[in-house]
């Protein structure tokens, strides 16, 4: 028996470019991973077998099952596992906690399997399961590009305090394709907003984070006619800044001072609304 901690991550940045000829779009984009996790333990079993904590949660509909039988298929292994999977990251979210599950279930079974996959033989399976993937068998801080596949590990961010807010908004079905086929020529960029992070972290003698952006705003604003109005609550509750976690609808704030962090939370949890304590 293992475990094997899948982390959700954030969009500290996230660029769209354009929509490439294959359908998909060419992104530039910061992420970093944070200590809201979930947690999957792996055991020896005669098939596979999938359990979570979650009553919403489904094995055919997450990535989780793709990961363990494409691995399986892939390698020709006979037997199963168990994969036990307790969730902490809430579910459509935008913070990606099915995509880091899968990546761990590809780390878990590699070593429950003894594989001795490679990262590179690990990262072609996981680019085959999801644009989000492979980010996960890395984690930590990132320059994303292309279409997701081209990851390239940075300087780690400085500590930060993390206040996630999931509103009370209704799930869209397919939300990300609606999200990406919302998007307007407004929304595109160039990568410079990228560049320009990475050039104040490169600069910044304190430790600053700056320059925080994220293309889905406009798109989700209009796909969630609720969300402007629950980015004011966080701002009321005592955020400075409040973003976007991927492709939302979770909004987030970062914060250097813990105590504030707190109280932002605290307040948050206090009108009833769905909220996260966390940092990177």
């Amino acid at each position: 028996m293992m475990i094997v901690v899948a982390p959700a991550k954030l969009n500290l940045v996230l660029e769209v470019l354009r929509k490439r000829e294959d359908g998909y779009h060419e992104i530039r984009s910061i992420v970093q991973t944070i200590n809201l996790c979930d947690h999957l333990k792996f055991s020896s079993s005669d098939k596979l077998e999938y359990r979570c904590n979650l009553p919403a949660w489904s094995a055919h509909q997450s990535l989780v099952s793709r990961a363990a039988e494409l691995l399986k298929r892939e390698l020709g292994y006979k037997g199963g596992a168990l994969i036990e999977i307790t969730k902490r990251i809430p579910l459509s979210a935008g913070l990606g906690g099915d995509s880091s599950d899968a990546a761990a279930v590809l780390r878990g079974l590699n070593m429950l399997w003894t594989l001795k996959l490679s990262m590179p033989d690990l990262l072609k399976l996981a680019a085959r399961l999801g644009s989000d993937v492979p980010l996960f068998l890395y984690g930590g801080s990132l320059l994303i590009e292309g279409r997701g596949e081209k990851i390239t590990p940075i300087r780690p961010l400085p500590h930060r305090s993390v206040v996630l807010l999931k509103p009370p908004v209704p799930e869209i079905e397919g939300k990300t394709s609606r999200l990406y086929a919302s998007l307007e020529s407004s929304d595109f960029s160039g990568g410079e907003h990228t560049q320009a992070f990475l050039d104040n972290i490169a600069n910044s003698s304190t430790g600053t984070i700056s320059g925080l952006f994220n293309a889905f705003d406009r798109a989700d604003s209009r796909c969630y006619s609720r969300l402007a109005h629950y980015r004011q609550v966080f701002l009321e509750a005592g955020a400075s800044e409040v973003h976007l976690a991927g492709s939302g609808p979770v909004l987030f704030s970062l914060f250097e001072n813990e105590v504030k962090a707190g109280e932002t939370f605290k307040t948050l949890q206090e009108q009833g609304l769905e909220t996260y304590l966390t940092d990177f």
